[in-house]
């Protein structure tokens, strides 16, 4: 089916604005923007690596992830995507996907189709810019999460990925205070993180113990959200964020 949101209720112009100020001309094209909506389970694939897409897609709400998997089947989780992100849009450019994306929980998508986004980029210069700074903004967080895994131990790991995403749902109105809905598994940071996922149950009963983290099902709080900080050794700087429900 396709479907259109008003401005207040639209994950992408949400997303958007957390990075860019967009004037009321571009949420209105924003808010048309056609798209076809589909559910996607959770542990299911969006698109995969070698894929030639034609469109793109944007997460309207769940948990996704992108991927790449090595020639032994070994998964390597390089970023999450949350509401509002569009993880494959380099795919407007790029012709053959060198990721893999797939849910983490159920996933509202909306597939955009690459010639609706050609479209507005030429009738909105400024958004082309818009879309733009986000993926020099996936740029960074790849970036960082290569410094996190490569230099860092798992704790500190840990730490800083659980600060990423508190703060980038916070950005799009998901996380309230310090506090936030977190459906992934023990596995899936594991892959993540690059380490087992008994290491990762390990450091999060660590941090249960130092008073940093609660967890309670799939809901996340952080008592101490400058202690965390410190410990993941987080500056948000690389997110480049704007909007004031950003700040955590």
């Amino acid at each position: 089916m396709h479907t259109s949101f008003r401005p207040d209720y639209n994950p992408l112009i949400r997303k958007l604005e957390s990075v860019f100020a967009l004037t009321d001309d571009e949420r209105q094209a924003l808010e048309t923007l056609p798209m076809q909506v589909a559910v996607v389970k959770d542990n299911q694939d969006i698109v995969r690596e070698g894929d030639r897409p034609t469109r793109s897609c944007l997460i309207l709400s769940g948990f996704a992830c992108t991927y790449k998997i090595t020639a032994g089947g070994r998964r390597q989780i390089v970023a999450f995507a949350l509401a509002g992100d569009i993880p494959d849009l380099q795919s407007l450019h790029l012709t053959v996907l060198d990721i893999s994306i797939g849910t983490i929980s159920p996933c509202r998508v909306g597939f955009i189709t690459h010639e609706a986004l050609r479209e507005i980029c030429l009738g909105y210069p400024r958004l082309a810019a818009a879309f733009w700074r986000e993926t020099l903004i996936d740029a960074a967080i790849f970036r960082e999460w290569v410094t996190n895994v490569g230099q860092r131990e798992a704790y500190q790991r840990m730490a800083h990925v659980l600060c990423e995403l508190l703060v980038r749902l916070r950005a799009v109105g998901l996380a309230e205070d310090h506090i936030c809905e977190l459906p992934i598994t023990q596995g899936e940071f594991a892959d993540a993180l690059g380490v087992t996922p008994v290491h990762v149950n390990r450091v999060l009963q660590q941090m249960r113990a130092d008073g940093l983290i609660e967890l309670k099902g799939d809901r996340l709080n952080i008592p101490d959200w400058d202690k965390l900080k410190r410990m993941g050794e987080f500056d948000p700087t690389y997110l480049h964020l704007e909007s004031d429900q950003a700040a955590a």
